[in-house]
């Protein structure tokens, strides 16, 4: 076991005597063992709605300590400044690029950045000792083949700015990898929020092989904060208010990784028919999954073998087709509920998705991520159960 590690089973023991006892000189010891065995995190791209997400939930994580908040924007203004509902919560000044506290060494960094700015800078961090978890598709691939691909798709330069990197990168979907996701673990690619949607509504029927792999349609709605912080004319509030449109009917970035993994699960090729929406709502993803079943499955064996798979993923909640569930019931936290229904009619299966893009699509799978990264159970810090209304 890392120093570290140990370090922090006794502190789980020291805290648990520090709260039985509540000594005077027990409390110096258990501060200054506080200090010493606290996971330290710095996150890189901090003004964005990632980088605020991700402070949302470090700042209340038992066994975590934000340190650093670097962005190129909003230099020296408290974090608080930029996001007011974390006054008195998260009051760390942001700090450029090239200040000497950006360098300080920490445990993990959280890049919460556009494509093409870990890769540039993740072996840096790793050199430091710290672990990486990344927001973008930097390192969702692991090989030069298929980042490529990846870049030409969205129109970026297909070259990888740090190859060697990408065989030791981890794809962050604990529901998938959870084996790969330990302690030995230094670089994370986290997934993007379609795909997560889509995997966690896909895979069981992969898996246990209920559906035609030829027939599978993913038509998928996302609030507009999925689109980011940074201001653009067609997310203005005139053009947003009261309109819905797809995009991308050419071809979604994140349609590869969900083909990957599904290829991954069914041990052959293949292809699914991906359509984007955006909806006139600030968080949550809506995705409607349809793909023909094999003969002779019926509504119960298909919800069982969707509760079998899942049995173990607690973020995961698998609901029948009577249940009356919407994307009010994931927003803010880090859970994906399905709702599982067959069309008998037409044989088709029918998976409901919902997540809340900016928690389970993004900080929150981040964070669960994390948490199997130095040990933890995967629940610390976000076992809540979100807002409503």
């Amino acid at each position: 076991m890392r120093p570290k590690f140990f370090a922090l089973a006794i502190f789980s023991a020291c805290n648990r005597i520090a709260i039985s006892l509540r000594t005077g000189p027990f409390d110096i010891f258990y501060a200054y063992l506080y200090r010493l065995v606290m996971i330290t995190a710095k996150i890189v791209g901090a003004g964005g709605y990632g980088g605020g997400g991700m402070a949302e939930l470090l700042v209340s994580h038992p066994e975590a300590e934000l340190k650093t908040l670097v962005d190129q924007a909003d230099v020296g203004k408290p974090m608080s400044a930029l996001y007011p509902h974390l006054a008195g919560y998260c009051d760390i000044p942001i700090v450029a690029p090239d200040d000497p506290a950006a360098s300080e060494p920490v445990d993990v960094v959280f890049f919460a950045t556009p494509d093409g700015v870990a890769m540039r800078h993740a072996r840096t961090e790793l050199e430091r000792g710290a672990k990486v978890i990344d927001f973008s598709g930097d390192f969702r691939f692991r090989t030069p083949e298929e980042y490529a691909a990846y870049a030409t798709r969205i129109g970026l330069d297909p070259d990888h700015k740090a190859v060697d990197l990408l065989p030791e990168s981890v794809y962050g979907l604990p529901e998938l990898h959870r084996s790969d996701l330990n302690e030995e673990t230094r670089l994370v690619g986290n997934v993007g929020c379609f795909a997560i949607a889509s995997i966690l509504g896909l895979a069981p029927s992969i898996r246990h092989d209920l559906v035609q792999l030829d027939s599978l349609i993913c038509d998928a709605k996302t609030g507009v904060s999925g689109a980011g912080k940074k201001p653009a004319p067609v997310f203005h509030y005139p053009a947003r208010y009261d309109q819905m449109n797809a995009y991308r009917l050419t071809g979604h970035q994140h349609v590869m990784e969900v083909e990957r993994e599904m290829q991954r699960l069914g041990g052959q090729e293949v292809r699914l028919t991906f359509t984007p929406q955006v909806v006139p709502a600030c968080r949550g993803i809506l995705c409607c999954i349809y793909g023909t079943l094999k003969d002779g499955l019926t509504p119960d064996r298909v919800l069982e073998a969707y509760r079998a798979f899942h049995e173990e993923n607690v973020f995961v909640r698998v609901f029948d087709r009577n249940a009356a569930i919407g994307t009010q019931h994931v927003r803010g936290s880090n859970y994906c509920n399905l709702v599982v229904d067959v069309d008998e009619r037409t044989n088709r299966l029918r998976v409901i998705s919902h997540i809340d893009n900016l928690v389970k699509g993004q900080a929150g799978n981040a964070l669960q991520n994390m948490n199997l990264l130095f040990g933890l159970p995967e629940t610390t810090g976000l076992d809540r159960p979100g807002q409503y209304p």
